[in-house]
């Protein structure tokens, strides 16, 4: 018997992709249910049976398997190993590190499950030489437990042996939160040889492994969840808010965000934040009407002078030739007490023709993003969002939120969006929005009558006439 005799396929077309992955590390990342662990446990044994055997003509390789901690290390991980490969598949040992000693046939395969759950545990792999590990559930493993097996890896067989045929890491997870290591590398770093898939959600057409799951599976775990659980464990998405309630919930990253192209012969509107971590979003609208935000420019301490700089210097390479529409906070108008000049008047010295937005009621400026998020133009969103705007993705799907209030009973909120990191930039794209004529259906009427009064004092619309 060889491994290749144990019945299995991959649960669908991603699940494939990363067992056929030659990468040194790669991950999987999927909803509940999507076989992600069980396909890393085949990973595992194909990976042996593809092993050059050695002199002996036996084909030998030692795996660590790692959970976060010992409990779900044996309820969940061992659990999925032996429901694959049982027991009598070779030597189980229980004592100490549980260790499985498989033989199929020509190929000799050992496979130790540990649990490191604090990063000081990193110090048990000091000892281990391996071939290759396996990570589950990595969203709850620290980060320096995959740089220490990163070194681990690979070291068996020896050399003078053969040396392995393959070596590297594997890993699986639910998706974790932005802040997270595994966001990081996936979404933003994007090491060289590492690899990362992503599974469709559990309510999409193209979920995996839905053949082997209840009927219902995901409809009935749906039920009485939190809208985040949700977005987490059943569409696959990450876990952008922890504790709070997102500004723009109709945003999904997997729908709203794609590659877009800057179309020189349009203008290029950008919108501003002010303040010691200003912010800048440049954006398109396209002839059918659909918005393009392009790129961000975020910057953390630092003064409007030296952002007009940056700002200046973004404009004329990445937008060289193109004509500009820059809107920016009102507030911008107001001078400080330690500067004469305000930030429109440090803009227009660095030869930025910019103007203050028509509003800053928030209602206003959220819908004026809500609005297109929500339309469809030739089916597709009235709003996308190109994959280099990092931390607008963030802000936008989540971390962009109202803050939990601490009151027992029923969950509620502040009113008012919290200032963090992302806060910044997401006020920039509002602007934008708000700036470039958006908000001309939302202000009419009453409101439409206070904003201008707002903005000019005499009920005269300056200095935008929509």
């Amino acid at each position: 018997m060889t491994p290749r005799a144990i019945s299995y396929r991959p649960s669908g077309p991603v699940a494939r992709a990363f067992m056929m992955s030659d990468a040194f590390v790669r991950g999987i990342r999927g909803p509940y249910g999507s076989g992600k662990s069980v396909a890393c446990c085949m990973e595992i044994l194909r990976r042996a049976g593809r092993q050059a055997p050695g002199a002996d003509g036996l084909r030998r390789t030692r795996w660590a398997v790692v959970r976060n901690t010992y409990p779900e290390l044996k309820t969940t991980t061992i659990k999925t190993w032996h429901d694959w490969v049982p027991q009598s598949l070779g030597r189980w040992q229980a004592d100490g590190p549980p260790t499985h000693r498989v033989r199929l046939g020509d190929v000799d395969l050992e496979v130790i499950f540990l649990a490191l759950d604090r990063p000081e545990d990193a110090r048990k792999l000091l000892s281990l030489e391996l071939t290759g590990a396996w990570i589950n559930e990595a969203r709850d493993v620290p980060k320096a437990i995959l740089d220490a097996l990163t070194g681990r890896v690979g070291r068996f067989p020896a050399a003078k042996d053969g040396g392995a045929s393959w070596s590297g890491i594997i890993m699986d997870t639910n998706p974790p939160d932005t802040d997270h290591w595994w966001y990081r590398l996936a979404e933003e770093e994007r090491p060289e040889g590492w690899a990362f898939f992503a599974q469709p959600g559990g309510r999409s057409p193209g979920a995996e492994n839905r053949d082997h799951l209840p009927p219902a599976y995901y409809e009935r775990q749906m039920a009485g969840k939190d809208p985040n659980w949700i977005r987490v464990y059943i569409d696959g998405e990450y876990g952008f808010v922890q504790d709070g309630k997102p500004v723009f919930p109709e945003y999904k990253d997997h729908v709203h965000c794609r590659p877009l192209a800057l179309d020189p012969r349009l203008p290029v509107h950008v919108g501003l934040d002010f303040g010691l971590t200003p912010a800048a979003v440049f954006g398109q609208r396209a002839a059918n009407g659909q918005w393009r935000w392009l790129s961000e420019l975020v910057a953390v301490d630092m003064g409007t002078v030296r952002f007009a700089e940056l700002l200046g210097a973004e404009m004329r390479s990445r937008y060289a030739g193109c004509r500009f529409e820059v809107i920016g906070d009102p507030a911008g108008d107001s001078r400080a007490q330690t500067d004469e000049r305000t930030p429109f008047d440090i803009l227009r010295a660095a030869g930025i023709d910019a103007r203050p937005a028509p509003s800053n009621d928030p209602n206003l400026r959220q819908e004026a993003i809500r609005v297109p998020l929500t339309r469809m133009i030739d089916g597709e969103p009235g709003l996308l969002i190109d994959p280099a705007c990092r931390v607008l993705r963030k802000a936008m799907a989540g971390a962009y939120r109202y803050r939990r209030l601490q009151v027992s009973g029923q969950q509620r909120f502040h009113d008012v969006p919290e200032k963090n990191a992302f806060s910044h930039v997401a006020d920039a794209a509002q602007y934008l929005m708000l700036g470039a004529g958006e908000g001309r259906a939302i202000i009419s009427g009453p409101v439409r009558n206070t904003a201008l009064m707002q903005m000019s004092g005499t009920g005269g619309w300056s200095p935008f006439d929509w």
